[in-house]
Parts: structure tokens; C-alpha cells; sequence
């Protein structure tokens, strides 16, 4: 067959916006807690105050989960480091919102939930049949 089925390029364009939107989320909270002053960064997330070595190994992780999003089915390189990343994506949310949770801020995991259902959908999407590259 000279062209793919429609249904697979259509989930291959999906997964790539809905890579393209978590990487750029990582990208600007990682780029927020490694640039921002601890001050700016309490005013905005109350727990940073108390654990500024968190702050910067989370902003180290997001930058890492962004890149790791988008940069190997970009250069189609080990491409399943993609669907580890989102892996590892769901993993971090989970303990981010288990974080927010213990610490009585349960109101303030919604971000963490979306974030987890977006990597699960491209872990999902990226084992299934919609390779990185949109060739079967």
C-alpha cells in the first residue's frame, strides 16, 4: 500500500501535538525552577520554600522529561526512549501529586493528573501502532 491508513496518520499528528504541548510544559516549569529566585517561586508554589534542593531536582527531571518527549522521534534516534519518557512522566506526577496530597494540597493536583493522562495517552499511542515517524 503506497499511502498509510488515514485513522494512523491522524494518530500520528495527535500524539506529536499532544508530545509537543507536555514538552513545552516541562520545558517552562523546569525553566521556572532553575532560573527563578526561590522568593518568586514560594509566592507561586508555597512547598519551594521548604525544599529548594526539590525545586532544582524537579526542574532538572522536567527539563530531562521535555527533551526526552521530543527529541528522539525528532532525530529518530532510539525513538522508544519516547515511550519511557512518558513512563517515567506518569511515574513523576504520581509523585508529585502523592507530594501535594501528604502535604494537604490536594486542590493543586489537577495539573498533575492531566500531565499523567497526556503521557499515558502517548505511552499508549507510541507502543500501539502510530511510530514516531508516521510510517508503518
Amino acid at each position: 500500500m503506497a499511502s498509510e491508513p488515514k485513522n494512523s496518520r491522524t494518530m500520528h499528528t495527535v500524539l506529536w501535538a499532544v508530545q509537543i504541548l507536555l514538552a513545552g510544559g516541562f520545558f517552562s516549569g523546569g525553566a521556572m525552577k532553575l532560573f527563578q529566585s526561590p522568593e518568586k517561586l514560594a509566592e507561586m508554589w508555597p512547598w519551594a520554600a521548604d525544599h529548594p534542593g526539590l525545586v532544582t531536582l524537579t526542574g532538572i527531571v522536567d527539563i530531562l522529561a521535555g527533551i526526552g518527549l521530543i527529541f528522539p522521534g525528532l532525530l529518530r534516534v532510539q525513538p522508544k526512549l519516547t515511550v519511557y519518557t512518558a513512563f517515567g512522566v506518569i511515574l513523576l506526577m504520581l509523585s508529585a501529586a502523592l507530594f501535594h496530597i501528604t502535604r494537604g494540597e490536594a486542590s493543586d493536583i489537577g495539573v498533575n493528573i492531566v500531565f499523567a493522562a497526556m503521557a499515558a495517552f502517548v505511552a499508549w499511542g507510541r507502543l500501539g501502532k502510530a511510530p514516531l515517524s508516521g510510517k508503518n
